[in-house]
């Protein structure tokens, strides 16, 4: 049940003043217990089983794409999901750059579902961007994918106006990536852009506070094994470079960001932090904590139906995006 958001005395901040059910809570208390052991042996696991992965993710069919045509296209040098006609440039488009740590790829029954409802809410079409994975393609090479997918629906004529972004947890790390790749090479910014429980700070395991707070408490994600990510993922790079941290990001000239988190995961204070740096900026961010809820929740409004809230402020975010 939802009341009022619960307004802080920071205007871009929110506590979502949301009651969870029984029902809810039970999963939570299962995904704890069950899911997040599962992903930390799938981590730790060799090349052989996270490829194994990739493949059984990828091949989960999307069986809800509200009622949206589907397909698989390239666009310039880059393959991805599509969802509504791509081709009418007229009409909105919404890049997304969903992934799992940087290492699986999306699920089609879970994000491109989320893709084609945000899709279907801003009146146009999504292409979820099928960027190259970890540990076989390593930075930079899933940034340079979803900065040729931007630049590939511009060349396609799409207006960056009527252009929108949205990725969560590894896809929000790379959103803030591509934010910095775009204005590095002069192109025009979109018109807004969604982080959900984006991971911004790839350098330290420990830090910020809250991985170490949440370490045994968070729904999902086994903090220690965060450990893996940044040799699968960064390789030799430098961690604190802000392509791959983006909460040191420079800020300036950033579109409105909307960013969503729980009070109860690990990545809470990479989202805050970023956030609150954003705000001093003078950047139009508005960040929501949810309470309770599992990392990246929006892609679980099939078994939390809290979440429905979530998605639809998500849409309502992008939809005033477009009308500037």
């Amino acid at each position: 049940m939802q009341s009022e958001d619960d307004s802080t005395a920071e205007s871009y901040l929110r506590n979502k003043a949301v009651t969870l059910g029984r029902r809810t809570r039970l999963i939570i208390c299962l995904m704890r217990w069950l899911l997040r052991p599962w992903l930390s042996f799938m981590l730790s696991g060799s090349h052989k089983r996270i490829a194994r992965l990739q493949l059984r993710m990828a091949a989960q069919p999307c069986r809800d794409t509200a009622a949206l045509t589907q397909d698989y296209r390239v666009l310039g040098r880059v393959p991805g999901h599509t969802v509504g006609d791509i081709d009418n440039t007229e009409a909105p488009v919404l890049l997304d750059l969903h992934r799992v740590a940087f290492i699986l790829p999306a699920v089609p029954a879970t994000h491109l579902t989320l893709v084609a409802k945000l899709a279907r809410s801003i009146g146009g079409s999504g292409f979820l961007a099928d960027y190259r994975l970890a540990p076989f393609n390593r930075h930079p090479a899933a940034l340079d994918d979803c900065e040729n997918a931007y630049r590939a629906l511009l060349e396609r004529g799409f207006d960056a106006r009527r252009i929108v972004v949205a990725g969560e947890s590894a896809g929000g790390n790379l959103l803030l990536g591509l934010l910095q790749r775009i204005r590095a090479a002069g192109l025009p910014m979109p018109a807004g852009a969604a982080a959900i429980s984006p991971a911004t700070e790839m350098g330290r395991i420990h830090a910020p506070p809250s991985r170490a707070r949440f370490r045994k408490s968070d729904p999902i994600l086994p903090a220690e094994a965060l450990h893996r990510i940044d040799p699968l993922y960064a390789g030799g790079h430098d961690a604190s470079d802000p392509e791959l941290s983006p909460l040191y990001m420079d800020l300036d000239g950033l579109p409105p960001i909307f960013m969503q988190t729980s009070d109860a995961e690990i990545l809470l204070d990479d989202t805050l932090l970023l956030g609150r740096r954003m705000y001093e900026a003078g950047v139009e961010v508005r960040v929501d904590v949810w309470p309770g809820l599992p990392h990246a929740f929006p892609l679980f409004e099939a078994i939390f139906p809290e979440v429905q809230q979530a998605r639809q402020d998500i849409a309502d975010f992008l939809r005033s995006c477009l009308r500037h």
